[in-house]
């Protein structure tokens, strides 16, 4: 079922949400919502609390594009992108490398703004799986900067809260107008 992609304002979006602490069947149905909303919104990845729940789940698909790191490590060994995807994760953590750039990015939860945002290249998640598992991702490009951006969602921060003062102060009307339509 597409849930209903809760947008820029709404105080859900600034929250640190809760831990989840049992897979039961609503959680199962939650997640394959949540990836039938994603693909309907042509997003690569999609955070529980934007679609109104306050829990600690994320996914992330970025297999439409297979090159778009130049490095995988699942648990320390190579891995391929298509063997993980989607990647479906709760109670993340992350460790960053010291090198960052720059990337474009979006958010379905702030419609129609998109901008470059300084993150670090290369990442380590550690994502508990459904099933009780750990997978632990070394990765870069695409895969680590969606991680990033979708654990930033857990922890109640948005991508425009890592933009330079400058192209803040510059989105600030743009912003402001996406609150006032319905956050």
């Amino acid at each position: 079922m597409i849930r209903k992609i809760v947008q820029y304002g709404h105080p859900i979006l600034r929250q640190r949400c809760r831990p989840v602490t049992e897979v039961d069947d609503a959680l199962i149905e939650l997640v394959a919502d949540m990836l039938d909303t994603m693909v309907d919104a042509n997003g690569v990845g999609l955070a529980a609390p934007q679609v109104g729940q306050d829990i600690r789940l994320a996914v992330v698909d970025v297999s439409h594009d297979l090159e778009c790191v130049s490095y995988l490590k699942v648990n320390g060994e190579d891995a391929n992108l298509k063997s993980i995807m989607p990647l479906i994760f709760i109670n993340p953590e992350i460790e960053f490398g010291q090198a960052k750039e720059f990337g474009i990015e979006g958010c379905l939860s702030i419609r129609g703004i998109r901008s470059e945002v300084r993150r670090p290249e290369e990442i380590k998640a550690t994502l508990p799986q459904l099933d009780g598992s750990v997978l632990v991702i070394e990765t870069d490009g695409l895969l680590a900067r969606a991680l990033q951006h979708e654990i930033d969602h857990l922890n109640g921060v948005l991508f425009v809260d890592r933009l330079p003062a400058v192209a803040k102060v510059s989105m600030k009307n743009r912003l402001k107008r996406l609150m006032e339509q319905g956050g």
